[in-house]
């Protein structure tokens, strides 16, 4: 094709983490493609993949930074700073350049920490950007502004598989690479609808399942991947660590474990023992008396002796670690894994299906309150987002910095967000769009997307890949950006690219990275190096120690507590309707990149509410208004359907505007505060 270039890169979206090729023609993306031959592609690409890149040129895109004009009148010494710059834009905006943004950012910044003290600070964001922006994110928060405060987008997603994960086995995250799928003789999916948030793993999976009949999925509801397995386990809310634990006393009350690999790996496996044996919930005859799921009792002990007696892996996601006790059901997990020595091999392992492409790198990169680059201790702990919003509402932290990640539309309990956030005197956001939180942003610039730029992307199965930008484009990245405002708050950076940053990263977080540098991942582009790297990568964890002090795993039981669906069950009380949540295959998170694309636009427009069909009497009117006592939702659109249990409801997530993150209080995780997104009591309200 003529003028045609052909440029590999990755794919930005999902923690899947496609390597990815594009036709471009005069600076424009034509087409975007997998070669055959890319490790984790294996040549397919999901419809986000293929056909959400109208993004790039979208008329939408944030060009020019902008001011908005109420903090000015606040702020008449700024005003007059960088009265030259401003343009008007519209009745609430100026636009502005870069030099006077970062400013007026700086100016503020100062006058913030000199009147509330350096910790009124909060740096909250940067899993949909690089590993060198977020990890500079991190270090300019930690040093310059000497606030402890960092957080990322892993708060509401898989914050309970690190957590859980690490005080196991030493190390959070993904255990083996994807095409040891095909090594495998046995599967669980649990808490992930695989095929429309993940899927180009779900074509493994199925592709395996259909050939050898060994995969268990387990869920809420009725998913796409329940067609191929042999164990379809539609479960009550909230009982995933019910059921983890059950599968556990299967393989302890049948001596199914392994005693070698107990004995010569782990520690703490007979107090665990004791433990499960008397646990009145770990029976899986406790089923027997929750009504409509008594098959349980019979199925999970045959998921249990597949999995101890073959070669397994586990799969899960959202729907495991957003809930109350999501650490607890993680560590539940691996307690499987540790019994029966299905882990630090071939075809056996743990999988958490992370979110985004480079959530994983950037908690690798240190953007979390407990944790430094490579998972060291930071000089100081900082708070967790949840923790951020109550001081914010006490006025003792006044400004954020945000990069990527929409405060106001993603994580629950908006409406407190929302009050939280206008205690504040300072926001300050970079994104490629007017996303939600723009709308009590102070100054908004718009930076490079994935597609723009070069960068380290690090997916759910730890594996780096090096983006290249498909098309030029003047805007900053964001490292650039906050390279600005450090000098402007008295640092003394001096990166004149994204490699000088990632050759830092290898210094700093060396146990992962020393190996990894731009000249082999460049090499590598469509294989990508699994970290940790040095002379050679390390596709798969724990094969001779665990990555704790003593090279031990560790069990560490949680009972499970009786609660919500269940409860309501056992005592005949079930009452009104549980809602879950989740992704549609054509969306991602806030909708604002796919969104841009006409093509995915027709196919999901706005967020849909599935509803069982015997409950259609409730639900006399097309549209429905769900309230619990922290929020309501707009209306949304009822679609009836046979893949959800009665008096249970799902919704998307995606579209801001349906404000169903309202609905969720503060309940979270018990030890890292993660949401409980998954289980909600909600009021229907017909239209």
């Amino acid at each position: 094709m003529e003028n045609v270039k052909t440029i590999d890169s990755v794919c930005t979206y999902c923690g899947v983490g496609c390597d990815i090729a594009a036709h471009v023609k005069d600076n424009k993306i034509q087409k975007i493609f997998a070669h055959p031959d890319g490790v984790v592609s294996q040549g397919k690409l999901c419809i986000k993949g293929k056909y959400g890149f109208d993004f790039v040129d979208s008329k939408e895109r944030l060009k020019t930074p902008r001011i908005r004009k109420v903090f000015l009148d606040k702020n008449p010494s700024i005003k007059e700073a960088i009265a030259s710059s401003l343009v008007d834009f519209d009745d609430t905006w100026y636009e502005t350049d870069l030099d006077s943004a970062t400013t007026a950012a700086s100016i503020k910044l100062k006058e913030i920490q000199k009147k509330y003290g350096r910790k009124s600070i909060a740096s909250i964001g940067g899993a949909r950007t690089s590993c060198e922006s977020v990890y500079y994110f991190q270090k300019f928060t930690r040093h310059t502004l000497n606030s402890p405060h960092v957080d990322n987008c892993a708060r509401v997603c898989h914050s309970p598989s690190l957590s859980g994960m690490k005080r196991t086995i030493g190390e959070g995250a993904a255990t083996n690479p994807y095409n040891d799928i095909y090594n495998t003789e046995f599967m669980i999916v649990i808490g992930s609808n695989t095929t429309e948030a993940h899927p180009i793993i779900a074509n493994r999976i199925v592709d395996v399942a259909q050939k050898h009949d060994n995969l268990a999925v387990f869920d809420v509801r009725e998913i796409k991947l329940h067609r191929f397995s042999k164990y379809k386990a539609i479960i009550p809310h909230e009982a995933n660590l019910l059921v983890l634990n059950m599968l556990a006393y299967v393989i302890i009350d049948e001596e199914l474990y392994s005693e070698d690999f107990i004995a010569d790996r782990t520690k703490g496996f007979a107090e665990f023992k004791e433990s499960i044996l008397n646990d009145p919930y770990a029976n899986p005859k406790y089923f027997e008396n929750i009504e409509g799921y008594e098959y349980l009792s019979k199925m999970i002990p045959k998921v249990a002796r597949e999995y101890a007696l073959k070669k397994s892996m586990i799969f899960w996601g959202l729907g495991i670690t957003e809930h109350t006790d999501g650490s607890y059901a993680v560590m539940a997990m691996v307690h499987l894994a540790l019994m029966t020595g299905n882990i630090g091999k071939s075809g056996a392992g743990l999988m958490p299906l992370r979110g985004q492409n480079n959530v994983q790198g950037a908690c690798d990169m240190g953007m979390l309150p407990y944790f430094d680059p490579d998972y060291q201790t930071p000089k100081e702990i900082g708070l967790m987002t949840p923790q951020l919003v109550d001081e914010m509402l006490k006025d003792k932290v006044k400004a954020v910095l945000n990069i990527s990640e929409d405060l106001t539309h993603i994580h629950p309990n908006l409406n407190k967000v929302e009050k939280a956030m206008e205690h504040l005197e300072f926001v300050m956001v970079q994104d490629l769009f007017m996303t939600d939180v723009t709308k009590l942003a102070d100054i908004v610039i718009g930076v490079k997307s994935g597609y723009e730029k070069t960068g380290v992307y690090v997916n759910a199965m730890r594996r780096l890949h090096l983006s290249q930008p498909l098309v030029e484009s003047d805007l900053p990245d964001d490292w650039e950006v906050i390279q600005q405002l450090d000098k402007k708050m008295g640092g003394t950076p001096d990166y004149k690219s994204s490699k000088d940053i990632w050759d830092e990263v290898r210094k700093v977080a060396y146990r992962r990275f020393s190996g990894a540098d731009y000249h082999r991942l460049e090499k590598h582009r469509k294989r990508g190096l699994q970290w940790p790297v040095h002379t050679e990568d390390t596709p798969i964890l724990h094969q001779l120690d665990f990555r704790t002090d003593d090279g031990l795993g560790e069990f560490h039981y949680h009972q499970y507590k009786l609660r919500g669906m269940i409860k309501e069950i056992t005592t005949k009380t079930l009452s009104g309707y549980h809602l879950t949540t989740g992704r549609t295959i054509a969306m991602y998170n806030n909708a604002w990149q796919t969104k841009q694309s006409p093509s995915l636009m027709k196919r999901y427009d706005e967020d849909i509410l599935l509803v069982n069909e015997g409950d259609a009497s409730d639900f006399t009117s097309e549209r429905v208004i769900l309230k619990t006592e922290f929020g309501e939702t707009t209306p949304l659109k009822v679609k009836l359907t046979s893949k959800v249990q009665p008096k249970t409801l799902f919704v998307t997530f995606h579209h801001a505007a349906s404000r169903v993150n309202a609905l969720f209080g503060d309940k979270s995780d018990e030890i890292i505060l993660t949401a409980a997104f998954k289980s909600v009591k909600v009021e229907v309200i017909n239209c």
